[in-house]
């Protein structure tokens, strides 16, 4: 508790108390959509309460069916749903939990032909255009959320969370460019707040003194045409008189061109804006955004920008992330890199969300890693995410484990990623793996290339190798300007001011951002470079990019005739694009390589032969699967497990190497 006197004290909100200031924030997983999938669900909660978690927010559940995500998703509706939901606030409540549904009308944001909105106009990042509502259905609406909440109640839920950020319905009807309405519900920004006040009355009527009714508020729009800061405190002060117990923070709209969630953001980076509401209000405000290890999260309570921290993804990667911080083991907390590849990336893609680093989450029921009954010894071989994953999972079932790795330290492709500019923090995940090597009893061994006869004494060898650059076959590939990305990424070799990447994946992308920017931007500095002001100097927070003087040339080139960067993440892949064209890059595709040599690269584009003038070719053109040791084993009898790169030698895909690697611990 002294370590953390802020975070781990409890909260009085007078009819109920939280146990700690940690919120886990709104997730949709996927699981809320279909009743079957509820059992799950209530899993995937008891986990978290049981690691501690003083409150947890569900995914969105709509109030009527028009405000449904997608057709037939998540809503709360009927008495028979209150009644269904009984297991998961039980198992919630089991462990001393306390559990907030979360009420959200998608609006213009639905994917579906019947969605309506403050008015008729379609959002850029949904197919569908909504209709307008009518007065009589804005009336009916707001009704319904109230309806919704003391459904939930019913449910056994400790209150609501009403969605009014994200750019959601409530945000549609607060925010001009949304709302051109001329009734009671639009045409001026007391009117366009009408609605969540209307809301939150009738909520706190229906639902009683003793329930939680939180409040996710937008602080930051971060689009043109929105809320003002003023207008932004008018409606706090207004639904705290309306009945709000809590506020939560809401930080960009979905359509927003500003990232507020992935990797690149600087940790707590919108804590100064949750400090700026808490000042104007008088019930509890929570902390939200890249918020991801308890003495950060320690310091901005003690600072007093906030009263709680909400974290959602956080506790995707680490259920236990509370009960190891109050019991002193912060070093075994698997930290959230927010790399969005399993939780965001699956749910707009309508998959089920989980995380890269726990492939258990979402799937506590059908993952499972039980002690083993028949312990074996086992070698794995290679110290990157696979490798390293198997390594601690079959440790902690109780298997004798060996793991050989032939460089000088542990890693593999992520040690590379963490030298990218904006992915620092994949750093922590190898200091959580070193740790868990250590206290799970996994004999390392460094600079070892195990052969044959080193691993034919083990009950299973799980070839967990990797892969290496591929080289392309272009001529004068051999020319001293050529490097791979390893050499270039690792600091091995380093590249001139004039710069041409061959290929335009995810690793050309993280070169370009390696050859371009330094390691350890300021907030200030990654405010300014995406036009992040404070609201009360522009509405919404929406300034004007401040674009930094580029450190080099470079050109980024692909054989592929499409866009650059389709293969990307679906909810990071935008920021990278940004990044590089913000910082001139060239990108050029339908690139024919010719040759390489003193005078730079030569190519063919559109037909045109050109040659850029170029110091240093790097190469990103994909890699190859390293399985040398796969028929030597097979031929010696060696029961052999391949995963990982050495299995398939796609696009670096650690999501798919750490899910392949638990599911073969699981199975040992």
């Amino acid at each position: 508790m002294t370590t953390y006197p802020h975070l781990l004290s409890p909260l009085d909100l007078g009819h109920t108390t939280l146990r700690n200031r940690v919120v886990m924030g709104s997730m949709h997983t996927k699981l809320e959509d279909r009743l079957g999938d509820l059992p799950k669900l209530a899993a995937f909660f008891a986990e978290r309460a049981r690691g501690g978690v003083g409150l947890i927010v569900t995914g969105g559940y709509a109030p009527v069916w028009r405000g449904w995500l997608a057709p037939f998703g998540s809503r709360m509706t009927r008495e028979s749903h209150a009644l269904q939901h009984r297991i998961v606030t039980d198992a919630v409540h089991e462990h001393d939990g306390k559990i907030l549904l979360q009420v959200l009308h998608a609006g213009r944001y639905s994917y579906h032909p019947f969605s309506l909105g403050a008015s008729a106009k379609k959002s850029p990042i949904t197919p569908f255009a909504p209709r307008a509502m009518s007065a009589r259905q804005v009336d009916r609406t707001a009704t319904a959320f109230a309806r919704a909440s003391l459904l939930a109640r019913r449910a056994g839920y400790d209150g609501v969370e009403i969605m009014g950020s994200e750019g959601y319905l409530i945000n549609q009807f607060l925010a001009a460019r949304t709302n051109n309405r001329s009734d009671l519900w639009g045409g001026s920004a007391a009117k366009r707040m009408r609605f969540p006040l209307e809301i939150v009355r009738r909520v706190r009527e229906l639902c009683g003194a003793d329930f939680i009714v939180q409040y996710r508020i937008s602080l930051l729009d971060l689009v043109d045409d929105a809320q003002s800061w003023e207008e932004t405190v008018e409606l706090a002060r207004g639904l705290e008189e309306a009945g709000v117990s809590i506020f939560n923070t809401g930080i960009g709209w979905h359509e927003a061109r500003v990232p507020t969630i992935v990797t690149s953001v600087p940790a707590g980076a919108f804590t100064w804006v949750t400090g700026k509401l808490r000042r104007e209000v008088t019930v509890p405000v929570v902390a939200s955004n890249r918020i991801n290890r308890p003495e950060a999260a320690e310091q901005i309570l003690a600072a007093g920008e906030a009263d709680l921290v909400s974290m959602a993804r956080p506790l995707l990667a680490d259920p236990e992330w509370v009960a190891k911080t109050v019991g002193g083991r912060e070093r075994e907390i698997i930290t959230c890199i927010a790399c969005n590849q399993a939780c965001l990336d699956h749910t707009f893609k309508n998959q089920r969300a989980s995380c890269m680093l726990n492939p258990r989450a979402g799937f506590e029921t059908e993952l499972v890693l039980s002690p083993t009954r028949t312990r074996k010894r086992i070698a794995v071989v290679g110290a990157g995410p696979a490798g390293l994953a198997a390594a601690v999972e079959l440790a902690g079932r109780g298997h004798r484990v060996d793991l050989f790795e032939g460089a000088e330290e542990i890693g593999g492709q992520f040690r590379l990623a963490a030298r990218i500019p904006g992915k620092e923090e994949f750093a922590r995940t190898l200091d959580y793996y070193r740790h868990l090597i250590e206290i799970r009893g996994v004999t390392l061994h460094l600079k070892a290339r195990a052969g044959v006869s080193d691993l034919a004494g083990f009950d299973d060898v799980v070839i967990a190798t990797g892969v290496e650059p591929r080289v392309p076959s272009i001529p004068g590939i051999e020319h001293p300007s050529v490097l791979t990305y390893q050499q270039l990424i690792s600091g091995s070799r380093d590249a001139g001011q004039r710069v041409a990447i061959v290929g335009a994946g995810g690793i050309g992308f993280d070169a370009g951002e390696f050859l371009l920017h330094t390691p350890g931007e300021s907030l200030d500095d990654w405010m300014k470079r995406w036009g992040v002001v404070d609201p009360a100097e522009a509405r919404g927070g929406l300034g004007v990019k401040v674009k930094a003087p580029a450190r080099r040339e470079v050109f980024l080139l692909q054989r592929k005739e499409t866009a650059h960067g389709r293969g990307l993440g679906k909810t990071t892949g935008w920021v990278h694009r940004a990044t590089l064209q913000d910082s001139g890059v060239t990108m050029l595709r339908g690139v024919e390589y010719v040759r390489i040599d003193d005078a730079g690269l030569h190519v063919t584009v559109g037909g045109a032969a050109r040659v850029l003038e170029v110091d240093t070719v790097v190469l990103c053109a994909g890699q190859i699967s390293v399985r040398d040791l796969v028929g030597p084993l097979t031929a010696a009898g060696v029961k052999t497990h391949v995963i990982g790169g050495a299995d398939v030698a796609a696009e670096l895909d650690a999501k798919r190497a750490i899910k392949q690697a638990t599911e073969l611990a699981a199975r040992l």
